[in-house]
């Protein structure tokens, strides 16, 4: 039995090909694509985020707005970027959403990917100290953020307060029970993957990772994940850990599928993220039914996690992409062991 959700990277374009045309359409569509994918039986409704880029960014108000709309899916981002972030104002920002959402939050965050302009968390007012790079800041970031959301006060309060204080030093509100436990770190190699573990984060690993060892995407993605889960088991964590990844997957049943999709490439390729990073791009999944469900048995990765986020192309508009959701959840999922 696995989750599953969508992952909506929230693009837009003024193209008269594209059914998301502006920021609104995309925002608008992502809260009703959620609402869909919960009638539908889905699990989840995750976002990217992308800065400086017609893209959806940042997510909180977003996460809110499909949190108030809907009542059981899991409702989560793939990834933020933490070089970004102010930790503490997140912390704000993510307590309201977790609370108007129920409990329902599942944060993704990780030091972030190659953006639209350089060296873009400048622009935002950071820029790490001598001697850390930008994802150490990244990772400094998060760690902070993690620390805080177990609610414990640390700011002195002022004796002449404006209302009253409880005793004691003062901590962020509001606060969510429960929320750092549902904090997930997007991990692009295996040693991050084994520092997040450590660190009490649940694993998310996309479709693209560093190439540490030039096999196969999926087989690479594995080891990482068993990398992951003996870390966790590791450092003695009571509570089970959980892991995703996504993937780019149709079912070709009807025409708009085959003219769409038929065509998909279906090998990994390998690119460069930075100068220095080698990095392995997992393969799309595009066939007819019964060839589609031989190909995602012998994916290793899927295998190994417990949820899997469907990337969605979202500017071919809500009702096909609903229809995506739709075909995997009935006719795949099942003959998988999934459902």
């Amino acid at each position: 039995m696995k989750k599953i959700g969508f992952l909506s990277f929230g693009h837009w374009t003024p193209s008269p090909q594209s059914q998301t045309r502006t920021a609104a359409d995309t925002l608008l569509q992502s809260i009703d694509l959620a609402v869909a994918a919960e009638e539908l039986g889905a699990d989840g409704a995750y976002f990217r985020v992308h800065h400086f880029a017609r893209q959806l960014a940042s997510p909180f108000p977003l996460l809110a707005a499909v949190g108030a709309k809907t009542s059981r899916i899991e409702i989560g981002t793939a990834v933020i970027d933490m070089r970004y972030e102010n930790p503490l104002y997140m912390i704000e920002d993510a307590g309201a959403a977790d609370l108007i959402a129920g409990g329902r939050l599942q944060l993704g965050i990780s030091r972030g990917s190659p953006e639209q302009v350089i060296d873009g968390w400048r622009y935002f007012g950071y820029q790490p100290p001598e001697g850390e790079s930008d994802a150490d800041m990244g990772r400094r970031h998060a760690e902070i953020f993690l620390d805080l959301l177990r609610g414990q006060g640390f700011a002195q309060p002022n004796p002449r307060p404006m209302f009253p204080n409880p005793p004691g030093l003062l901590r962020l509100e509001p606060h969510s029970d429960g929320l750092r436990e549902r904090i997930w770190w997007g991990a692009g190699s295996n040693a991050t993957a084994v520092w997040a573990a450590k660190l009490g984060m649940n694993l998310q690993s996309s479709t693209l990772k560093n190439d540490e060892t030039g096999e196969a995407f999926h087989i690479q993605q594995a080891a990482q994940i068993r990398a992951y889960r003996a870390a966790w088991k590791e450092a003695g964590h009571i509570r089970e850990p959980r892991v995703s990844v996504s993937r780019s997957i149709f079912a070709l049943v009807d025409d708009r599928d085959r003219a769409y999709f038929g065509n998909d490439q279906a090998e990994d390729q390998i690119g460069f993220i930075d100068q220095r990073t080698r990095a392995i791009f997992g393969r799309s999944y595009a066939a007819e039914p019964d060839k589609l469900i031989e190909q995602l048995k012998a994916d290793e990765a899927i295998a190994e996690a417990d949820t899997l986020l469907l990337t969605v192309p979202n500017q071919l508009g809500v009702a096909y992409n609903a229809h995506v959701i739709e075909t995997i959840l009935t006719q795949i999922a099942p003959a998988l062991g999934w459902r």
